[in-house]
């Protein structure tokens, strides 16, 4: 049996082990009401505090989801990356504004170790984390400061993984908040549902090839920068020219590659546009000899890798390129209602006009 099916079915069992006890009858050192157990991300087994009130979220992404599903109040810090970095990029940012005043817990940002003393100061009851997939590094960080390290992930194709689900239900039954990460998986599904319903009788050969270029993945990237098994595609079963040649997962392409593949519609992440318009500048000719250009078929796509994925941005950007590969089965789909729909129900806000205001509105790019 895998890793990745071991930590899944431990995952799966998560809710089952905290409503079935768990708890002692207290610790008289800190004078709670008990502690439970639970299963974090890695498999391990963590003791957190019953009644747990105070909570830090580090790492790539991992504020996002505490966002998506507890109270911002009892958050007692926030990483300085999340402050000095740009707030559109990040919708759970834009939503709640008030973190930006909030006690700094670490520098943050992608590559930089927890700050273990800046951790104790702030005094959490828990820690979420998602700084390191090495059980030794959140080990580490636990036996430093004497304060419960919960490991999250996003899973491995992040919308729609179970693995983000359970990390999800994990945050909610930690912080008391079981039936708002229930009601949001139950949202998440019903996307998925309803774009697989969408698309499910169509055939193959009515398919435009499709292609996307500029990806975020560790900062801003031109063109080249693609990923093959991408899941926003899959989520709509487009026919990525990258998945034809093989390749599977993120990659740097040859612009040469990109030009003999040429594919009929191309999406670009907003993130990098200002890459790709610098390039356009000084070579015209590279995008004009690409169909997709030729023929007013390159889109914008809203970024939604931004320390780590903004995953209502993903949900949105799927509407969006379904509606472009598909117009009769998305006809009813505003990508902009969409859009707010979906914040405004992972976020309690609408967010579009204020992210196309910084990044541009959906829609067909000109130079």
């Amino acid at each position: 049996m895998s890793e990745k099916v071991v930590k899944h079915i431990l995952f799966l069992i998560i809710v089952g082990i905290l409503l079935c006890g768990g708890c002692d009858t207290g610790n008289p050192a800190t004078g709670r009401g008990g502690y439970r157990q639970v299963i974090d991300a890695l498999g391990r087994k963590v003791e957190v505090p019953a009644d747990a009130d105070k909570f830090v979220a580090i790492g790539p992404g991992c504020l996002r989801l505490y966002c998506y599903v507890a109270d911002t109040e009892k958050l007692v810090g926030v990483e300085n990356f999340e402050v000095v970095t740009e707030v559109n990029g990040k919708p759970y940012m834009q939503a709640n504004p008030q973190l930006k005043d909030y006690p700094i817990i670490g520098f943050g940002g992608p590559g930089n170790t927890p700050d273990a003393e800046s951790l104790l100061i702030a005094d959490p009851d828990v820690i979420f984390t998602m700084y390191n997939y090495e059980i030794s590094g959140v080990e580490e960080l636990q036996e430093k400061t004497g304060i419960p390290v919960v490991a999250l992930s996003y899973g491995e194709t992040e919308i729609f993984d179970p693995i983000l689900h359970n990390s999800l239900q994990l945050i909610g039954a930690i912080t008391g908040n079981e039936k708002r990460a229930g009601a949001l998986i139950d949202y998440f599904e019903g996307i998925k549902k309803d774009l697989e319903a969408r698309v499910a009788n169509i055939e193959e050969e009515e398919k435009a090839t499709v292609y996307l270029g500029a990806q975020s993945m560790g900062g801003v990237h031109g063109i080249e920068s693609t990923s093959g098994n991408y899941s926003l595609f899959n989520a709509v079963q487009a026919r990525n020219v990258v998945d034809m040649i093989g390749i599977h997962k993120y990659a740097v392409l040859d612009k040469e590659k990109i030009l003999e593949l040429d594919p009929e519609i191309i999406f670009l992440d907003a993130g990098g546009i200002s890459m790709i318009k610098k390039d356009y500048d000084s070579n015209p000719e590279y995008y004009a000899n690409l169909s997709a250009f030729a023929n007013n078929n390159a889109h914008l796509l809203l970024p939604y890798n931004y320390y780590y994925t903004n995953l209502e941005v993903a949900l949105a950007n799927a509407y969006y390129i379904g509606k472009v590969l598909y117009p009769e089965q998305f006809s009813g789909i505003d990508p902009a209602e969409k859009f707010d729909e979906v914040t405004t129900e992972m976020l309690g806000v609408p967010l579009y006009q204020e992210t196309a205001q910084r990044y541009g509105h959906y829609g067909v790019i000109t130079f």
